[in-house]
This record gives C-alpha cells, sequence and structure tokens, in this order.
C-alpha cells in the first residue's frame, strides 16, 4: 500500500471485520490476544498497529513535522 488514504481504507476494513466478529459472539480475550494459526484474529493486532504507525509517519512526512 503506497498511501495513507489505501492505509486507512484497510484499517478500517479490518476494524468492520472485528465488529462483526465482536458482535456475532466469536472473540474471546484469548482469541484477540493469542489467536490460534489461521484464525479471523491471526495477524490482526499486527497488522492493524503496522498500519496505524504507517499512517502517523505519513501524516508526519506530510506536515514536515518528523526528522
Amino acid at each position: 500500500m503506497s498511501s495513507k488514504q489505501e492505509k486507512i481504507e484497510k484499517m478500517l476494513e479490518l476494524q468492520k471485520k472485528f465488529i462483526e466478529l465482536e458482535q456475532s459472539g466469536e472473540i474471546t480475550a484469548e482469541g484477540y490476544f493469542v489467536p490460534k494459526e489461521g484464525s479471523d484474529l491471526d495477524g490482526y493486532r499486527e497488522e492493524y498497529s503496522k498500519l496505524a504507525m504507517e499512517v502517523v509517519e505519513d501524516a508526519h512526512k506530510e506536515k514536515g513535522s518528523h526528522a
């Protein structure tokens, strides 16, 4: 993903899927923090955090506020 907007759209997709899983009762604390390999939450937190940090970095670059 190259643009900040694409990253934000991916984050929104991830959030939407998470909310759907949460509302269906499929999420447990263990499943969130220690997801089973191949589960819907496998890699979720890592991917979301990575995208969020990239968006922050992109915003800093746009404003020239980051060295």
